[in-house]
């Protein structure tokens, strides 16, 4: 198991290198530049502006002195904040996020797995069709549309919960960006596990678990959940990935500090470095989590061997 590890977390490094590189070349190909203003500045002004970014060297060599940087962890500064590195505004933002993703993922997991069981067990009758239908419903509305909506029925018309803002991370200020971060994933979560379920239920061992005369709750629990979190557990690595890095969307309707507004801010503004540099973080995320997923199936599926 260690050596599949480090195999793996060696075969991140290109995986890793690629993302950077062609991150950073359709940034620069992308019409227009960071310092690119309505009243065009001086030229001289200009030129000094660019020659302290170092835009105004080759492009191979902005992407060498990036790649460079980058591998000391050293993503620059910011054009728009130009108090802080990136790497600050990544420090400070990744927390938001985190906070606001973990809480998202334990709704839609638990949620989801839940909602999947029971649809599973409960399969074609009325109960199973209305959740599915329910799971349909929270797949096909994007979060863009969910935020907006959970923010005109409990913030503006019932006056429940504050519309915005982080509130130093408390409980009424979470609650609508949760949900609208959640619900798209607990819908898939629960899709996936009611058709693992209804798989796992059929299979000889199951048959043979019930024929033993064990408590419907060990066969279930135990023996067919078991086998059923395969699929989910696949999911759960560019979920967490995504969750765990902000959403840009829900950041930036309730106005989280997170890295997911920072990204968009930074590509609304072209500040190049900070759209990298938040690109960086979510391609290491979703290396990581995949690689714990890896590692999950094994300890879920004996058969699954990491030699």
């Amino acid at each position: 198991m260690i050596s599949f590890v480090l195999r793996r977390l060696m075969s991140a490094v290109p995986t890793v290198f690629i993302v950077v590189t062609i991150s950073f070349f359709l940034m620069r190909f992308a019409p227009g530049g960071p310092f690119n203003l309505e009243r065009p500045l001086p030229p001289q002004t200009m030129a000094n502006i660019l020659a302290t970014y170092q835009l105004d060297q080759p492009l191979w060599k902005q992407y060498l002195h990036y790649v460079g940087n980058a591998v000391t962890g050293d993503f620059g500064p910011s054009f728009i904040y130009k108090d802080n590195t990136v790497a600050e505004l990544i420090g400070k933002a990744l927390p938001y996020s985190v906070q606001l993703g973990s809480f998202a993922i334990l709704i839609a997991l638990i949620g989801g797995v839940i909602i999947g069981t029971i649809a599973a067990l409960r399969q074609n009758s009325v109960l199973d069709f209305g959740l599915m239908a329910f799971a349909t419903v929270g797949v096909t509305i994007p979060n863009f549309v969910v935020g907006p909506v959970l923010t005109l029925i409990f913030a503006v018309i019932l006056s429940w919960l504050p519309a915005g803002g982080w509130g130093d991370g408390s409980a009424q200020y979470l609650i609508l960006p949760m949900i609208a971060l959640a619900l798209p994933q607990l819908a898939v979560f629960a899709r996936l596990t009611r058709g693992a379920m209804i798989e796992a239920l059929h299979t000889d061992h199951i048959r043979t678990a019930k024929a033993y005369g064990l408590p419907s709750r060990v066969v279930v629990v135990t023996h067919a959940l078991r086998g059923a979190m395969l699929p989910v557990v696949s999911y759960l690595a560019p979920c967490a990935a995504a969750l765990l890095t902000g959403s840009a969307v829900v950041e930036s309707i309730f106005t989280i500090p997170g890295v997911g507004r920072y990204f968009v801010l930074g590509a609304l503004n072209r500040d190049y470095p900070l759209v990298m540099g938040t690109v960086i973080l979510v391609a290491i995320f979703v290396i990581v989590f995949n690689l714990i997923v890896d590692i999950a199936y094994g300890l879920l599926d004996p058969r699954v061997r990491h030699d």
